[in-house]
């Protein structure tokens, strides 16, 4: 097991852990719990490649002519491995359905694994490396993201993803270029003069959320290399006065950066999705859906409809009201409560297919979301961040309220989707990407993963060239 010192700053000590981790610190729990996002990680970012957003930063790449040996998912396009982890964590991140870490409110796989595999091109990375990398980018990213608070972050208009995310993405690289000591540290340190993503795509349902992951790991990659030729950082990025913490919390608590570090591992602490939405909106869906089917409920049965949404929730889906009521994009459909809950009383799921242009429009999609109210509530708000409890309630024309509640929604780690379910989403979000052989051999390499001498065995079945 890692030691850290007492006497070092948080950031040092962060680091020492991060650089100094080994494949054999980590349990059979996180490493099948690392091949498992892994498996989400593929078949997700597959799927995301083929969206506008995704495809708009491919374009971009090719268009100032950066060719290199890494492989952007879903293409058959290569570059410099720099832009592929920055294409690859924004087509991951696209479609909303990217793993999640409650306790920091954050989506840390979309950091970690572009950037390890991007990295296979720049320093030998087996398996094992892999793995360890992607333990440690977590364990880094979620720490910060607890230390923040979600709600104080939000307030702020911080996106976590992307600042927390930088630092992540550093950790990864740094690790896997073989840093050590100071130079690890300050790999840290430069990262922290990147760390970036604003919540104001919400007003517009713009795309640059989604490009918050792709461009922290672009900025840590940068990060790790210019440590490397010994640019210094600041070696207190994350306490000091002028640091992290401070510049982006009203209210921090340094003390959870490196509460239990090395005895519990965030991937085991990260759930994933299994509606193609923000993770807000997962319990009150699991909730309406669950009463749709346990009373047979018809849409035309539904006279209105009150959910309980966290506070730190509810400025990004339920609030401004009317902007809610009114979804014009599928980034604001995305992130619009009264949305979801029209397609799952509407439809009996909340999948891509319904995530998609125009639905918001149909007729009694717009005329279900008028029937939709979301109010906050403390007993929900009491448990948070560490859980994410919700609760829905349906009030029908004959009179009768039906309640819906749910303390852990499909998908977090207390009510995991079974690694049989998590191939059954890799397969449906990758088939119109590539073909069933070529989704029996990625299974079976990511099955494998701490067996690979060469992670970019995989990264080339990422690939269609």
């Amino acid at each position: 097991m890692v030691r850290t010192s007492r006497e070092s700053g948080i950031t040092q000590a962060l680091a020492q852990f991060s650089a100094g981790l080994t494949y054999e610190d980590l349990s059979p729990e996180v490493v099948d719990r690392a091949k498992y996002l892994c498996l989400d990680f593929a078949g997700v970012t597959l799927n995301g490649s083929t969206t506008p957003s995704a495809r708009a930063v491919v374009q971009s790449i090719e268009g100032i002519g950066r060719p290199g040996p890494s492989a952007i998912i879903g293409t058959a396009s290569r570059t410099l491995p720099e832009y592929a982890a920055m294409a690859n964590g924004t087509a991951f991140h696209s479609i909303e359905l990217d793993d999640v870490n409650n306790e920091a409110s954050l989506h840390p796989g979309v950091v970690a694994y572009p950037t390890a595999l991007a990295m296979a091109d720049l320093a030998p990375v087996d398996g094992k490396s892999f793995i360890t990398a992607v333990a440690a980018g977590y364990d880094v990213m979620v720490r910060l993201g607890r230390a923040l608070k979600p709600a104080e972050h939000y307030g702020r208009g911080f996106h976590p993803t992307g600042t927390c995310g930088a630092f992540g993405a550093a950790a990864v690289a740094a690790r896997l270029l073989g840093l050590k000591g100071d130079s690890y540290t300050h790999a840290l340190g430069i990262a922290g003069s990147q760390a970036a993503g604003s919540l104001e795509f919400l007003a517009q349902g713009a795309w640059t959320k989604r490009l918050h992951p792709g461009w922290a790991s672009h900025s840590g990659i940068w990060a790790a290399l210019l440590a490397r030729a010994g640019f210094l950082g600041p070696t207190t990025i994350i306490e000091g006065r002028f640091g992290f913490l401070h510049g982006y919390s009203g209210d921090p608590d340094p003390s959870l950066v490196l509460r239990d570090l090395g005895e519990e591992f965030q991937l085991t602490r990260t759930g994933v999705k299994p509606h193609s939405c923000c993770r807000y909106k997962q319990g009150p869906i699991d909730c309406l859906l669950d009463l749709r089917q346990r009373y047979n409920l018809r849409p035309q049965d539904v006279d209105g409809v009150t959910i309980g949404i966290l506070s730190a929730g509810y400025s990004i889906v339920s609030f401004p009201v009317e902007e809610k009521l009114n979804p014009q994009s599928v980034v604001d459909m995305q992130f619009s409560m009264p949305f979801g809950a029209a397609v799952a009383l509407l439809y009996g799921r909340a999948s891509l297919a319904e995530y998609a242009p125009g639905v918001s429009q149909r007729p009694e999609v717009k005329e279900m979301m008028s029937r939709v109210q979301c109010v906050t509530d403390p007993a929900l708000d009491a448990v948070f961040p560490r859980r994410w409890p919700a609760w829905a309630e349906v009030r029908t024309r004959d009179g009768r309220t039906l309640r819906g509640q749910i303390e852990y929604p499909k998908g977090d780690p207390e009510n995991a989707l079974t690694w049989d379910e998590m191939k059954e989403k890799f397969t449906n979000l990758s088939s119109p990407v590539i073909s069933e052989d070529r989704q029996k051999e990625i299974i079976a390499a990511v099955e494998a993963l701490e067996g690979l001498a060469d992670v970019r065995e995989l990264a080339a079945l990422l690939s269609t060239d």
